[in-house]
């Protein structure tokens, strides 16, 4: 006899589907489900279910086996561009008979300054040598945070900036370069085919915690004192009582 009711690996699907998580929008509930694996940062990936041996020249099966990364607490605050630690081992003194040791891989991390140009704002963000990479690829910062995925992306900085980008790209804001309105206009252009409508905008990049908080902050209304309701009672009666008396009329 199972010891629950559902297993435990769909709890959290479940869980989307009762209560406040249930009156989340649409739009973020299909992203929480539309999940992909990310690229692959640490190995290559062989791509095929089977190949022929080297050696034998026969047919042998192969697996695609990630390896597995562990993304410290500080990456959520940076820009890490999928690196994360790799914990393995090694041999002492690089000699194969010697006893093996833990050692933990960690990459390089640099402070530098990136100018966003949707927000007209510099940042001092962590990064590391893939970022700076994948950044000159995407020719520039905002369209390397607009166009990377949140499963590449792996940063709750990376997430909020894409929400602050989309957000005013759907409302067109007039702060930015207000002394340039010409400037402004070739940015809003450049970067218009990243539009969406400022509903989904506003809940890019939220944690389900954060999701369900904004959500209670919605529907959260402020209770109305009970002498207000009395009064306005009381308005509505005396305007009835008031029309309903005859009116004399001097002639």
């Amino acid at each position: 006899m199972p010891l629950h009711k559902y297993p435990p690996r769909i709890w959290n699907t479940l869980k989307l589907t009762q209560g406040i998580y249930a009156r989340l929008p649409q739009h973020y509930l299909r992203s929480l489900q539309e999940t992909r694996p990310p690229t692959p940062v640490h190995w290559k990936p062989i791509g095929v279910k089977y190949r022929i041996s080297p050696k034998t020249g026969a047919r042998e099966r192969v697996q695609d086996t990630p390896i597995p990364i562990y993304y410290p607490p500080e990456s959520q605050k940076g820009l890490w561009g999928g690196e994360g630690w790799v914990s393995g081992f090694r041999y002492a003194n690089n000699d194969k008979l010697s006893t093996r040791v833990r050692k933990c891989w960690k990459p390089q991390l640099f402070v530098r300054e990136l100018y966003s140009e949707i927000l007209d704002h510099k940042f001092s963000i962590t990064v590391t040598s893939r970022t700076l990479d994948l950044i000159d690829a995407a020719y520039g910062f905002d369209f390397y945070i607009l166009k990377t995925p949140k499963e590449d992306l792996n940063s709750k900085l990376g997430m909020d900036l894409k929400r602050a980008m989309l957000l005013r790209l759907a409302r067109r804001d007039t702060e930015l370069y207000p002394d340039d309105p010409v400037r402004r206009e070739q940015v809003y252009s450049r970067y218009k085919k990243f539009e969406i409508p400022v509903e989904e905008a506003e809940w890019v990049g939220l944690s389900l915690e954060e999701a369900v908080e904004k959500q209670r902050l919605l529907e959260h209304k402020e209770p109305t004192p009970q002498f207000i309701d009395h009064m306005d009672k009381l308005v509505q009666e005396l305007t009835v009582q008031r029309l309903s008396e005859p009116q004399v009329v001097q002639k």
